[in-house]
């Protein structure tokens, strides 16, 4: 199956170096819901059967579709030879023919918009999130910022502190994900860099607990949502094996 024989709700976000950005609709669309189906395969049909609600369901089958095709159409082969399985903190990793493929990719979503970052080589992370205020905002920010974000933090009220809160957390996010251990990872444990902080929506940068690799960091943020990307510039040869999904 063609990408373009499918109802489509991805579209081109951003180009970012090599790696690729598509935006995800997830808005209700009962088509689209349908269509989309069709892509996956019968182990993430039944994932699918076990959420829930609604919401989390349509979002799951919209991203995933969308994913497939991506990937599909970049490494020019059929829908039904692509299979995924997860490393061992829970990141997915692409297979053609049982084979891993030559590519890497990360997913995110949050409440009616999905981003995927697609990526030939390297390790590659993406956050969005829409700007809702949350009731603990005060203790999350204590969980999860160092210091300096935190004085910034402090001193910014109403949505001016709700839009720095977003857009600090998805950058730490996406650099998470991108180093792939998760939240093993602790968060608060390295600060966005001085210039990010303050406003440069890209920049490269290294994280305490593997100095030796380069990450390029880039703020994604628009009017809609915060989003942040961040992928391996530079670093030694390293691999993660694989567990099944």
């Amino acid at each position: 199956m063609l990408a373009s024989q499918a109802v489509c709700w991805w579209r081109p976000f951003r180009t970012i170096g090599a790696a690729t950005v598509l935006h995800v609709d997830l808005s209700e669309n009962p088509a689209r819901e349908s269509a989309a189906l069709a892509w996956l395969d019968e182990r993430e049909l039944g994932r699918l059967e076990r959420f829930l609600f609604a919401g989390p369901r349509r979002r799951f089958a919209l991203c995933r579709a969308a994913l497939r095709a991506a990937i599909a159409n970049r490494l020019d082969c059929e829908n039904e030879r692509l299979d995924f399985e997860t490393t061992v903190h829970g990141k997915p990793v692409a297979f053609v023919d049982g084979k891993p493929a030559s590519i890497s990719f990360n997913v995110s979503h949050s409440g009616r918009h999905g981003l995927i970052a697609i990526a030939p080589e390297g390790r590659i992370g993406v956050d969005v999130e829409e700007r809702v205020a949350h009731r603990n905002l005060d203790l999350l920010i204590q969980g999860v910022f160092g210091r300096t974000e935190q004085a910034e933090l402090a001193s910014a009220h109403g949505y001016g502190k709700l839009h720095l809160f977003f857009r600090l957390w998805t950058i730490k996010e996406a650099l998470i994900k991108a180093h792939g251990m998760g939240f093993a990872l602790d968060v608060s444990s390295f600060e966005v860099p001085h210039d990010m902080l303050y406003g440069k929506v890209s920049i490269e940068m290294q994280l305490p607990q593997s100095p030796e690799v380069t990450w390029r960091v880039e703020d994604m943020g628009n009017d809609c949502f915060a989003a942040a990307i961040a992928y391996e510039s530079r670093t030694a040869e390293r691999t993660e094996s694989p567990v099944a999904a």
